[in-house]
């Protein structure tokens, strides 16, 4: 039954307060509560009736209707009987999330609305129900443990001819039955069901394309793991997937409407499960993370790979390249307002980012094995083994891996609607690297990088290793005064040290940035030991303050010797 059918009831005693544009909302059922948090007795749907116990203060009223409208309740309905008029901090929090608010009459008990309710949706039940009944049993058998989500999108279109498919947040294609959605319009479907979600909205929401009308429902985490009721939107909206219909819910039952429902939580535990498998990958990353940022050394961070790599490239018989991509999503915040808390949600969405957006399957991202750090997501990509070029005297390095601008193009646009006024995704691309040698580096390098995507305007935004070197065009503009000042500064030190003690501190720092950082190939350009190479390291950094190890320093460095 829809909400404005309560209003054309006078013995009722209902009076509406706010949300005239949502009275053909469904109702398909009723509590009645004064619990705080009723969240884990509500599915959706429901007509709630409260008498407003649970409200000891007006700051109460916020967090009540917040829970109620993520668990997409229909409307709420306050009894009169004990506060009188209802209050206003009540009905300021409806207007907000976009929930019905009612009155209840102090001369109408809440048992009579219950049993019209439930009168009238049993009645509209009835004549389905047999058949909703059996389409569930089919489903819960034959459903994702069965096969995938193919399984149960096969059912929609053989019971009910309804082609429907199951898309990730950047449009790609996790399932779907019969032929797969063109690529443009599954990226603009993700995109308004991102925008709706973060307007508030409650799905299903409707979309007409090309002179069909699409319907999208949200497919949300129920597992463990699940998220509370009250949790910010922006926590799971560029994580979550999404159940496109192509068919118009507005007009449809409250048995069909159901069902659906029933499709979409299936399919969440099929995507818990498989959340669940990464659980491994992430570990891996993570560990590797570690190594490389506490400096561990090569050896150790080398075993680390070999375990890493027939997981991530099973059969795989030679060792492959590696490559690092750095993202963080930065949120906006207004005074009083929790932060969101950004890694996870960076996490989860580089794993999406990173997978092939014509690759078909929720298998894809098994090849992807992605840490967070703070606020901050690493991806470790692994690479199929190829040539990777020893100095610049071999000419430019092969296309090998992922590429900044391309790995952007196609999520671009519904990402955008996901992160709406208030959000940002910046990433950075590292290049290739052949050892564990170069990752710490290609950290760096990504790390860098991204920070030069983040001074870019844009919602999404991403920059590649190399745009690092760019900087050298500006160089003939820099004043002569502050070149001087800034190759002093770096160099000085040096110059007089070697001046006085015969060593080669200059050359050994041009070397060891010529070689990338990398302590072997420096130590056998110069015929040194590795012992030696890193004495010297150690004078030039204690003599000027920095820290070889640190991507900054060593642009540094290389401006001032380009400079001098």
């Amino acid at each position: 039954m829809r909400l404005r059918a309560l209003l054309e009831n006078d013995a009722l005693g209902l009076r509406l307060l706010g949300g005239d544009d949502e009275l053909d909302r469904t109702v398909r059922g009723v509590m009645t509560t004064d619990l705080k948090d009723p969240s884990r007795y509500l599915s959706g749907g429901e007509l709630v009736l409260t008498g407003l116990a649970w409200r000891t203060d007006p700051a109460d009223a916020e967090p009540f209707v917040r829970i109620l409208a993520s668990a997409g309740v229909a409307a709420l309905a306050a009894g009169e009987a004990e506060l009188g008029d209802i209050p206003d901090d009540l009905v300021e929090a409806c207007l907000r999330h976009r929930l019905p608010l009612f009155a209840v009459n102090e001369s109408v008990a809440f048992a009579t609305i219950t049993e019209h309710v439930v009168r009238q949706v049993s009645g509209e039940r009835a004549g389905d129900l047999a058949a909703v009944v059996d389409r569930h049993r089919r489903l819960m058998t034959s459903g994702p443990a069965g096969g995938g989500p193919e399984v149960v999108l096969d059912l929609l279109g053989s019971d009910l001819d309804l082609r429907a498919w199951v898309l990730s947040p950047t449009g790609r294609q996790i399932a779907g039955a019969g032929e797969p959605l063109e690529a443009g319009l599954a990226a603009t479907l993700a995109g308004e069901h991102l925008a709706a979600t973060r307007t508030g909205r409650r799905g299903p929401h409707r979309l007409g394309v090309a002179g069909s009308t699409y319907s999208l429902f949200p497919i949300r985490n129920t597992g463990r793991g699940a998220a509370p009721a009250s949790r910010d939107v922006r926590e799971t909206v560029l994580s979550d997937w999404l159940l496109a219909v192509e068919a118009d819910a507005g007009d449809w039952p409250a048995a069909r409407l159901d069902l659906l429902q029933g499709v979409t939580q299936l399919i969440a535990v099929e995507r818990d499960r498989r959340d669940a498998a990464r659980t491994v990958r992430r570990r891996l990353a993570q560990e590797v993370l570690e190594l490389v940022q506490t400096g561990a050394a090569p050896a150790e961070i080398a075993a680390r790979l070999r375990v890493a790599a027939p997981v991530l490239l099973p059969g795989l018989g030679t060792a492959p390249h590696w490559q690092v991509v750095v993202a963080r999503v930065e949120w906006e915040q207004e005074a009083g307002q929790t932060p969101v808390d950004s890694g996870p949600v960076a996490q989860a969405l580089l794993e999406e980012v990173l997978v092939d957006p014509a690759t078909v399957g929720a298998e894809s991202a098994d090849r992807i094995a992605v840490a967070h750090s703070g606020d901050e997501a690493i991806a470790l990509v692994p690479l199929a083994a190829g040539p990777l070029p020893d100095s610049e005297d071999e000419g430019p390095a092969p296309a090998l891996g992922l590429h900044a601008d391309a790995l952007l193009a196609s999520v671009r646009a519904p990402l955008s609607s996901g992160l709406a006024d208030d959000g940002r995704l910046t990433l950075g691309v590292s290049a290739a690297v052949h050892s564990a040698e170069g990752l710490r580096g290609a950290l760096e390098e990504a790390r860098h990088a991204r920070r030069v995507a983040a001074a870019r305007p844009g919602r999404v935004c991403a920059a590649g290793h190399h745009e690092l070197a760019s900087h050298v065009l500006l160089l003939p503009f820099v004043p002569d005064d502050v070149r001087r000042t800034f190759t002093a500064r770096l160099l000085d030190p040096l110059r007089d040290y070697d001046r006085r003690h015969r060593a080669e501190l200059i050359p050994t720092l041009e070397a060891f940035l010529d070689c990338d950082g990398s302590w072997t190939r420096c130590a056998t350009r110069l015929h040194l030991h590795v012992n030696t190479l890193r004495y010297r390291v150690g004078r030039i950094e204690q003599l000027t303050g920095r820290d070889l190890a640190r991507l900054e320093d060593k642009l540094d460095f290389f401006l001032a010797l380009r400079m001098s």
